[in-house]
C-alpha cells in the first residue's frame, strides 16, 4: 500500500530586515512631521505674528489721532476741550524748552486721557523714536496678551505717566509680536524720543543705555532710576525721566536692556501734530 505524504507548511517568522526598515520609516515620518510643525511654529513665531501685531498697532495708532484730531476740533470753538496735561505745576499751559533735568517741566494728569486714569490694556498715547523708525502706540500695563503681544508699548503700573515727575517707564517686545524695541541698541545718547497724548507732546532726550542687567534689577524703572545690579548706572536726584526696557540678547528673556532719557521739551499738541 502506496503511503501519502502530508505537505508540511512551516511558518517562518518575518525577516529582521523588514521590521527594522519599517521601524525606519516610521521614524522618518515622524522626524519629518515634526520639522514641518517645527517649521511652522517658527514662521508664525517670528513672521505672523509681527504682521498681526504690526497692522493692529499702526490702525491703533491712526485711531488715536483721528480720536485726538475730533476732539481738538470740537473744542477749538467754544475752548471746551479738555487740556490732558493737566498743565504746568504751576497751571500755566505747557511750553516750550523745559530745563534739562525736567524741573519746570509739564506734567500730564494721571490719565493723559481727560483727568482719568488709562484702563488696563488701553492705548493712549504714541510713542516715535526717529533713531530707530518706531511709531507705537502706548497702553496701560506689561500684560502680554493685553498689550505686549499686540505689538504696543507697555506702561510699567506705578510709573509717572508721560511729563509727570518721576520715571515714565515702559516695555516692549524686542523679537515677535510686532517687536517694536527690536532695534532698541540702536538708540544712542542724544537722541530723541517723543510721546504724543492728547493735547500734548513731551520730548525726552536719551542719556544713558544700560546693554545688559538681570530681569530682577527693578530698580531701573524706580522714581530715581538706578541699576542695583551695575551701581555706576544711577541717577541721583528726582527729575522727569522716561526708562526705555526689552529684552536681550534677540530672541531670548535672559538679560533686559535698558535705555533712559530725561524730559528736555513739553508743548500743545496741535490739530493733525504727529510726525
Amino acid at each position: 500500500m502506496r503511503r501519502q505524504r502530508l505537505p508540511v507548511v512551516v511558518r517562518g517568522r518575518r525577516p529582521r530586515r523588514a521590521v527594522l526598515a519599517r521601524v525606519l520609516w516610521t521614524g522618518a515620518e515622524l522626524t519629518v512631521t515634526l520639522g514641518l510643525v517645527m517649521l511652522l511654529f517658527v514662521v508664525h513665531q517670528l513672521w505672523w505674528t509681527n504682521r498681526q501685531a504690526r497692522e493692529g498697532a499702526q490702525r491703533e495708532v491712526a485711531a488715536l489721532e483721528r480720536q485726538w484730531r475730533s476732539g481738538a476740533e470740537a473744542g477749538a470753538g467754544d475752548g471746551s476741550a479738555e487740556d490732558p496735561s493737566g498743565g504746568s505745576p504751576d497751571g500755566a499751559s505747557p511750553g516750550a524748552g523745559a530745563p534739562d533735568s525736567g524741573r519746570g517741566a509739564a506734567r500730564t494728569s494721571p490719565a493723559a486721557t481727560g483727568n482719568r486714569a488709562p484702563r488696563p490694556d488701553q492705548a493712549y498715547a504714541v510713542l516715535r523714536i526717529p533713531r530707530i523708525g518706531l511709531t507705537a502706540p502706548v497702553a496701560e500695563g506689561i500684560s502680554r496678551a493685553g498689550v505686549l503681544n499686540k505689538g504696543y508699548v507697555g506702561h510699567y503700573p506705578k510709573t509717572a505717566q508721560p511729563g509727570q515727575a518721576g520715571n515714565f517707564a515702559l516695555a516692549g517686545h524686542r523679537n515677535t509680536h510686532g517687536e517694536p524695541f527690536r532695534h532698541l541698541d540702536e538708540v544712542r545718547p542724544g537722541d530723541t524720543v517723543r510721546v504724543e497724548v492728547a493735547g500734548a507732546r513731551y520730548t525726552y532726550v536719551v542719556e544713558r543705555t544700560l546693554a545688559r542687567t538681570s530681569p530682577s534689577d527693578g530698580t531701573v524703572v524706580a522714581a530715581v532710576p538706578y541699576s542695583s545690579t551695575h551701581p555706576r548706572y544711577r541717577y541721583t536726584e528726582p527729575g522727569h525721566y522716561i526708562t526705555l526696557t526689552t529684552c536681550t540678547p534677540e530672541y531670548t528673556s535672559r538679560y533686559r536692556l535698558v535705555v533712559w532719557g530725561r524730559l528736555k521739551a513739553a508743548e500743545p499738541r496741535t490739530v493733525g501734530g504727529g510726525d
